[in-house]
């Protein structure tokens, strides 16, 4: 069994399974922390948080929200820009600064 220090950096089964599931948010929806943990069945919202600060930057890591619809703290600008482009619903409008998760939440594999 390899332990946390001999891991050499790569990630674990359930980082692996966090990173393909928010590949397969579709673009204009989101899913939270908490939702993509809800899906998978382990990890809990910090869980899913802690993958996606050290492995998640090459995968659509904006789509990946706080519970409130707002981006990731210190990615705002960027994520809010790409919500744009793929014209995920804010509240507001196209002025928004926050995602509409009434229109806007992904529901998992098959929504």
């Amino acid at each position: 069994m390899v332990t946390q220090e001999e891991d050499f950096g790569l990630p674990s089964e359930f980082a692996d399974d966090v990173l393909d599931l928010v590949d397969q948010i579709p673009e204009g929806k989101v899913a939270t922390y908490g939702d993509l943990a809800e899906i998978l069945g382990r990890g809990g919202a910090r869980g899913v948080g802690s993958v996606m600060a050290r492995y998640g930057s090459d995968v659509p890591w904006w789509r990946v929200i706080r519970s409130g619809g707002y981006p990731p703290q210190g990615l705002e600008d960027e994520a809010v820009a790409r919500w744009r482009e793929e014209s995920t619903p804010l509240v507001g409008g196209a002025l928004g600064r926050r995602v509409d998760m009434a229109r806007g939440r992904w529901e998992g594999p098959g929504s």
